[in-house]
């Protein structure tokens, strides 16, 4: 059975509809590479998926559990869905270590002890061993995105989405961050990554989806996706990113 499914997905803000009867599912274990132009619904997607955004149609399940029904507890959820955001969103006033162990002992009841041996596990895991006692402010850009995606995976959850987490970083930065997210990857987390970065998409990913327009206009293996498109509008974005 499939992880997520969404099925005939509406999603609009006022008269915009953004979300135009989507659905696709996601396997456990499968990493699955949304691309797109800006406009298209990608990030939205990935928000209607954890619950962050109420949908007008449609049903969105995650592993069984229906998430935009009204009964559904979305806090239980989202223990089990990662998502990580281009802005880091870390406390600057809270050292590293403390940014990642405060879900994990705050809505796990965690033992301090045992959530601190779990900060350095996922430091260890994105290369920052050595930040646990710093501050966000005195990293760099990628290293705290790099602490985003460690808070996320100290929760473990079974579930981890990626919004164009490298977009905000200087060009130089974002490969320590891709490198990353292969290393989760290789792991065998399930993922569903928004991402410009094609080369990582192609390597990486198992699947992409290309939308347009709110819909999913193309998707397939990562292997023959960019080789092959079938339509003019995939064609024409991949000749503006790839060139």
């Amino acid at each position: 059975m499939s992880l997520v499914v969404c099925h005939e997905l509406v999603k609009r803000f006022g008269a915009l509809t953004v979300l135009d009867r989507v659905s696709i599912e996601i396997a456990r274990g499968e990493i699955v590479a949304i691309i797109g132009r800006s406009g298209s619904g990608k990030s939205t997607l990935l928000r209607c998926i954890n619950g962050l955004e109420p949908i007008q149609g449609g049903q969105v399940r995650f592993d069984g559990i229906t998430v935009n029904d009204p009964h559904t507890d979305l806090r239980a959820v989202r223990q089990r869905v990662g998502i990580v955001f281009q802005s880091y969103n870390l406390f600057p006033h809270l050292t590293v270590e403390r940014n990642i162990t405060l879900a994990p002992r705050v809505v796990k009841r965690m033992p301090a002890a045992q959530a601190r041996e779990i900060a350095r596990e996922v430091l260890a895991k994105v290369g920052l061993s050595q930040k646990i006692d710093a501050y966000p402010d005195s990293l760099s850009g990628g290293q705290q995105q790099r602490v985003a995606i460690a808070r996320s995976l100290a929760m473990a959850p079974d579930l981890m989405l990626f919004d164009e987490i490298t977009s905000a970083l200087d060009p130089e930065l974002v490969g320590e961050v891709l490198k990353v997210l292969e290393e989760v990857a290789r792991q065998g987390m399930t993922m569903a990554l928004v991402t410009h970065e094609m080369g990582f998409a192609r390597r990486v990913a198992s699947r992409v989806v290309f939308m347009h327009r709110g819909q999913i206009w193309e998707e397939g293996p990562a292997e023959r996706f960019f080789d092959a498109p079938r339509t003019p509008e995939l064609i024409s974005f991949l000749g503006a990113v790839l060139h």
